[in-house]
């Protein structure tokens, strides 16, 4: 068999080695490393891939600080750079999409109120809320995710999902997080001016809640960036971008996503806690 492999032009590892200035052994202790490297690159991927079942598009940064008590009881000492090669390698790195659907109506004869957060500092939850629209996808058409976001714990304190841009999801989304909150001193309610914000039925509830309104003037989408943020957190990361069999399966999708977020999702801006941890330690 050897003169054969010889006949075909095949040589003998000493010789292939030789020609190198290397020896047999460096060969063997490269493939040992290698074979090493392979092991760890695939305990990785699977501790990665076990933390996706719950929040399939955790980027690197955040999965550096939510495995490290993981990595470090598998043995494996893996900083971010590392595991953003192996990501990369293995063609699991997180894409960003972008979006553009209009959601916010401000032509109407309703009052538009004056921004008034510009210049506050915001330093316990309840201060602030934020309020959005957002829309689903469904094979019927779209419906519309309404958010009310703390601004200091980044938690979502209130939402509705309708099939109509009409008032009633808005006014949902509210009392929740009314029914949900126990101290409201101080509060400031900020939003877009959209009709279902500055319509008179809305801007009631507040004004019987003692709660401030703000709202935003010239670039709404930067004066109300948090929100906007918010929105394109729950479907870039937990996939309410895709198109649901109806608006129950949608609903179903939308409760696990917030909960997933509120509960599980680490954020940079709060030194990689919880919104509910913040929220709770805050509050």
């Amino acid at each position: 068999m050897k003169a054969k492999e010889k006949a075909k032009g095949f040589t003998s590892l000493t010789t292939l080695t030789a020609c190198f200035g290397l020896k047999r052994d460096a060969y063997y202790k490269y493939k040992r490393r290698e074979n090493r490297r392979l092991k760890i690159e695939q305990k990785v991927i699977e501790i990665v891939k076990n933390r996706r079942k719950s929040l399939p598009r955790e980027g690197v940064r955040k999965l550096c600080k939510s495995l490290k008590s993981e990595f470090k009881d598998a043995n494996l000492k893996v900083g971010r750079d590392t595991l953003f090669n192996i990501l990369r390698k293995n063609n699991m790195l997180t894409l960003r999409k972008k979006y553009s659907s209009r959601t916010t109506n401000s032509l109407h004869r309703f009052h538009k109120y004056k921004n008034i957060i510009k210049d506050v500092e915001v330093n316990r939850p309840n201060q602030v809320w934020v309020s959005d629209i957002t829309y689903i996808r469904t094979t019927k058409g779209f419906c519309y995710l309404a958010l009310i976001t703390d601004m200091y714990s980044r938690k979502i304190v209130g939402y509705d999902i309708s099939n109509s841009l009409e008032l009633k999801g808005c006014v949902r989304a509210l009392n929740k997080a009314l029914y949900k909150t126990k101290n409201l001193t101080g509060l400031i309610h900020h939003s877009d001016r959209g009709i279902q914000y500055c319509s008179n039925v809305y801007t009631q509830i507040l004004k019987r809640n003692n709660i401030n309104i703000s709202m935003t003037e010239d670039n709404h989408c930067y004066e109300n960036a948090m929100a906007e943020r918010v929105n394109g957190i729950l479907k870039d990361e937990f996939y309410l971008d895709q198109t649901f069999d109806s608006l129950q399966h949608a609903k179903r999708a939308t409760k696990n996503a917030i909960n997933l977020y509120n509960e599980i999702r680490l954020h940079l801006s709060l030194d990689f806690k919880t919104p509910s941890m913040v929220y709770k330690l805050s509050a």
